[in-house]
């Protein structure tokens, strides 16, 4: 179907570089439903992407006045995001930013259609046979690139997971939805429940101010669950308060460990910056193995049933 088809702006012409024309967007199948927005693969003059629908308002809970903050948030971010190029995000093709009044406020975003996958599928189809360790770090170290290249430009994730980074035909990583980002600006305006609750670091949890530091806590969950090739648990904020993290299992080298402990760290201030960590995964020794022992070999490490995910 066409876009311009269900909005009656579709003649209306752009005045950004990066604003899209709808009546040049072709919508096609749909992939799945996020928390946020709806996903689909398309084609923008001709050329195959992946479209985002967002439509705020729909859900009943955001007030007019919300909608626009988060329509002028897409604003900002995508003027940012058409300036990027870097190996590790996926490339931004453009975004239609709608201007009916709320609840018919419907946006969308188009990015590179990559046909790799998720890394949370790629980690799921090596849960039994494990990752090289060398695969393992690459892996890690190209979402570290791309986070780090984020933070350059001042512009907070917010909702880092495994299922968030996307991958080529290659199995590099490219990071994607962009849905929840902003630009990173004074602390105290950040606040706010964003992203999965597992990833979610505790002062965002607890509702305080955070800056990109907790991206550094999400990325220190997603190397545990790239070394490991498990899921981490959905745990309480009781739990994150407590402390408790994934159990690191004996195998894992004590470099990497440190790595996956000093991201995960309770106080924001302890973390590293993206690009320590970038600087840290790069001197890793990854010639000697150091993989994560497949499932049924013996190796004594039993991190995989509930009662010793946490440590």
């Amino acid at each position: 179907m066409a876009a311009s088809s269900s909005l009656n702006s579709g003649s209306e012409v752009p005045t950004a570089a990066w604003e899209i024309d709808l009546s040049r967007l072709q919508i096609n199948d749909f992939v799945k439903q996020g928390s946020q927005g709806t996903l689909f693969c398309g084609k923008y003059d001709g050329r195959d992407v992946a479209v985002k629908l967002l439509e705020w308002g729909r859900d009943g809970h955001s007030t007019p006045e919300q909608i626009i903050c988060l329509g002028e948030s897409l604003r900002e971010l995508a003027a940012a995001w058409d300036e990027m190029d870097h190996p590790n995000i996926a490339k931004f093709i453009g975004a239609f930013i709608g201007k009916s009044p709320p609840p018919d406020t419907t946006s969308f975003v188009l990015t590179e259609r990559l046909n790799g996958g998720t890394l949370r599928e790629y980690l799921d189809k090596h849960t039994k046979c494990k990752l090289n360790y060398k695969n393992a770090v690459n892996l890690a170290l190209g979402m570290a690139r791309g986070l780090s290249y984020l933070h350059s430009r001042q512009i907070v994730h917010h909702n880092v997971r495994t299922e968030n980074m996307l991958l080529d035909d290659n199995v590099n990583i490219k990071i994607a939805d962009f849905g929840v980002s902003c630009i990173d600006s004074d602390p105290k305006d950040m606040t706010g429940r964003t992203g999965t609750s597992c990833y979610k670091a505790p002062e965002v949890l607890d509702g305080k101010p955070y800056n990109h530091k907790c991206d550094v806590y999400s990325f220190g969950i997603c190397l545990w669950e790239i070394y490991c090739c498990a899921n981490f648990i959905d745990v309480t904020s009781a739990a994150l308060h407590n402390q408790l993290r994934p159990k690191i299992p004996k195998c894992c080298p004590q470099d990497m460990a440190r790595i996956m402990r000093m991201c995960w760290d309770v106080e924001p201030a302890s973390r590293p910056e993206m690009h320590e960590v970038v600087g840290m995964l790069e001197k890793l020794n990854t010639k000697k193995g150091h993989g994560m022992v497949p499932a049924g070999q013996p190796s004594g490490c039993s991190c995989f049933s509930i009662k010793h995910h946490f440590s």
